[in-house]
């Protein structure tokens, strides 16, 4: 499923989905002095699956992931793995899902995606928890994300509304594909209609002049060191 699913929003990632020089910084500075780094959901593959990584223990200094265990069958048991082949660390970059409703296109037009988030994770601490259930202590450094972010992730767009309109990026965004189409031609029909009214601009004045806004993303950093049982 993940594999088809990657097959139609992937068509046109390379359009839409550029690494951002400041996200990829504040990941950058989180993988440290790694020297071998295996990316779980990269481009350029080793055709595997996050919950079975055909990899031996401790074969990577840092194990990073990018907004991508939200597509896993088994993500307590992809993070395991994560885990097990990292020697040093696991940098994640991800959306807490607790912090999903700052994201006006969620709270105004698409409250179908909110519907999606199991309730557990909809509890203030619960994500973090999760994390560190199974990755240890865990370090998590919010990352604003920039008005003129290169990479088309879903919050990416948050001062530049109308890129949501263009079916191309829509493409490229997996949360466009996880709600009905019936639900995604609602939203964007209304998002169309406040833009051309004015409305939006009228409602979200403030973020016009903001350089930069907290949506909930952050890098999340765990030591191997620091799991409790971990290798000796």
């Amino acid at each position: 499923m993940t594999a088809e699913l990657y097959d139609t929003i992937g068509r046109t990632y390379g359009d839409t989905r550029h690494a951002d020089p400041r996200v990829a910084a504040a990941i950058l500075r989180a993988l440290g002095d790694a020297r071998t780094v295996l990316n779980v959901g990269a481009a350029r593959v080793v055709q595997g699956r996050a919950e079975e990584l055909p990899f031996a223990d401790g074969s990577f200094d840092a194990v990073m992931a990018v907004l991508s265990d939200h597509h896993w069958a088994d993500r307590r048991r992809g993070l395991a793995e994560l885990r097990r082949v990292a020697r040093d660390r696991v940098v994640l970059f991800n959306a807490n899902p607790a912090e999903a409703d700052r994201f006006w296109l969620s709270t105004e037009y698409l409250p179908e995606f909110l519907g999606l988030i199991p309730p557990r994770f909809r509890e203030p601490g619960a994500w973090q928890d999760s994390l560190r259930d199974v990755l240890g202590t865990a370090e998590l450094r919010a990352v604003p994300v920039p008005h003129d972010c290169a990479d088309g992730f879903y919050g990416a767009y948050w001062r530049r509304p109308e890129a949501y309109l263009d079916p191309e990026v829509r493409g490229s965004t997996s949360v466009f594909s996880q709600v009905s189409s019936g639900a995604v031609d609602r939203a964007i029909d209304a998002l169309g209609a406040d833009l051309r009214d004015g409305r939006w601009q009228e409602r979200h004045r403030e973020l016009l002049s903001m350089d930069e806004l907290h949506l909930g993303y952050y890098v999340i950093v765990a030591e191997q060191n620091s799991h409790t049982g971990g290798r000796t």
